[in-house]
């Protein structure tokens, strides 16, 4: 391997990524995707709109409805109304939910005699709705107990505690996950766009017609998308820890030698639709398509992986995003790093995620006019 060649060609690449301003694109995309979707992308549920019919009027309701009025999740609204009309305003999507406090309710409950409230919620959006119900429910438990806490149910208290995300927030949450995803799009679009590049303009030729080896044209191709984008692992550090506040428990080191494999990996998925496509709009369709879709759906955002079944499951521990996002998480918010035999594990497989593919493409690439 001569690795005059493999310079001559990379400093080939960079004059041409900084003539053309798409090494501008490099850094401005991740950063614009890890901004927009790190604030955008919200899990709690806030203000929700409740309307409350309260039949019962007794001390219990009041307190209940009180309770309402000062939590930061509901916004509530005590109304007269029937409850056909109460419906008829969800179904115009003017309340989210509606809560009936039956007549008799406190009474039924200090003579031991058991008693419903009512709560109907817009599950239009299943995720939300139970999100809501579960707030809705804690609540209305939570003063029931303070009435009935001279009885034996005060016997029974729940002491919960939130671990490794305390307070809940959902940039925690979030962003770690979306560097995954950043760190998959990216490279794989720029390094496919260097390779498909060369076939619209002709310039593929020169390669066929050279000495060059396989080998050679791809580690010259596929060095400045990774280079740059080894950048990037430290940009989405500083945007995540500096900008959105996230705490980071785990080891630097960890962190930083999982990013480079897995941007190995992303620029030998852009390797591979190089082989595929023929145009540069093709190639950013297919890579968008293959790296996005699966980034989102099984990098545990939306959904943790382990709540997915079946077809879901497998199809999550195709993508290497799932592995990749299971260490970051962890560097984050937990702090075991390899002390962990399944981080250990799962980096063992993105290792052969990044071996796999780079050779795969390499092999697949022809020296010859198709």
């Amino acid at each position: 391997m001569r690795t005059g060649v493999i310079k001559a060609y990379v400093l080939k690449e960079f004059t041409e990524l900084v003539r053309t301003k798409l090494i501008v694109i490099v850094y401005l995309l991740p950063s614009m995707i890890l901004i927009l979707f790190g604030y955008g992308i919200k899990m709690e549920v806030k203000d929700v709109r409740t309307v409350i019919l309260d039949y019962d009027k007794s001390k219990l309701s009041y307190q209940i409805i009180s309770a309402f009025e000062h939590s930061k999740y509901f916004s509530p609204e005590v109304l007269n109304i029937s409850e056909k009309e109460a419906l008829s305003l969800m179904k115009k999507a003017k309340i989210d939910m509606i809560v009936i406090i039956p007549e008799s309710f406190e009474k039924n409950l200090l003579k031991g005699i058991g008693s419903e409230i009512g709560i109907f919620i817009d599950a239009s959006f299943p995720f939300r709705g139970l999100t809501i119900q579960s707030y809705a429910e804690g609540l209305l438990y939570n003063e029931a107990s303070k009435l009935l806490s001279s009885d034996k149910t005060g016997l029974i208290t729940v002491n919960q505690r939130n671990l490794f995300n305390q307070s809940m927030r959902d940039e925690d949450a979030i962003v770690p996950g979306l560097i995954g995803i950043v760190l998959l799009v990216s490279p794989a679009i720029l390094s496919a766009l260097i390779i498909v590049r060369e076939k619209e303009r002709g310039t593929i030729f020169n390669f066929y017609s050279s000495p060059v080896k396989k080998s050679e044209f791809v580690i010259a191709k596929l060095t400045p998308p990774f280079l740059l984008h080894s950048v990037n692992i430290f940009v989405m550090f500083l945007w995540a820890t500096y900008l959105f506040k996230v705490p980071f428990r785990g080891s630097f080191l960890t962190y930083w030698i999982t990013s480079e494999i897995y941007v190995m990996i992303s620029v030998g998925i852009g390797l591979l639709v190089s082989i595929v496509a023929r145009s540069q709009i093709v190639a950013i369709v297919l890579t968008i398509i293959i790296t996005v879709i699966p980034g989102f759906l099984y990098s545990g955002i939306i959904m943790p992986i382990s709540a997915m079944k079946g077809e879901a499951s497998i199809e999550a521990h195709i993508f290497p995003v799932m592995y990749f996002n299971h260490i970051i998480y962890d560097t984050f918010l937990i702090g075991q790093g390899f002390a962990s035999e399944k981080n250990l594990f799962y980096f063992m497989i993105l290792l052969l995620y990044a071996f796999g593919l780079l050779v795969l493409g390499t092999l697949l690439m022809k020296k010859e006019l198709r």
